[in-house]
């Protein structure tokens, strides 16, 4: 599938795959926009256009783990109205101090997926299932 992809400044990073058959594209971090007591912005200066009918998301990368940060949406939804630039904001988790990305870092991870157009019908019974209505931890695991 081609993508659209727009460099905003020489500094861009297109996304790429790390390792072939990987789902995520790796997103790289080009400038740190805002630096806060409890959370950090990355700008990427690349904006995309999201095909119709389908959606990106943006999810943190498993290199995370390593750092005192987490992404502050947990998954980013990127419709295939926006076009705007590819932002992540991160909450630190140890305040001012916490270990995070530097600029040049692969910092989150980019899948676009097709989805349906969901209709709603209402109805008065959803049916039977063998869950039911038990939540949370109700299948003992």
């Amino acid at each position: 599938m081609k993508v659209k992809i727009k460099k905003l400044s020489n500094n861009a990073i297109i996304p790429n795959y790390s390792k072939p058959g990987d789902a995520g594209l790796d997103i790289t971090a080009t400038e740190i926009i805002s630096n806060t007591t409890f959370e950090v912005t990355y700008g990427t200066d690349i904006s995309i256009k999201i095909p119709e009918n389908h959606v990106g998301l943006l999810f943190p990368r498993s290199s995370i783990k390593k750092y005192e940060i987490q992404l502050s949406n947990s998954v980013g939804v990127i419709d295939s109205g926006y076009v705007g630039e590819l932002l992540f904001t991160f909450i630190k988790t140890k305040g001012l101090n916490s270990l995070k990305y530097k600029v040049g870092d692969r910092i989150g991870q980019l899948i676009i997926l097709p989805y349906p157009q969901i209709e709603f019908e209402e109805v008065e019974d959803l049916g039977e299932t063998e869950r039911g209505e038990n939540g949370f931890g109700s299948t003992g695991r």
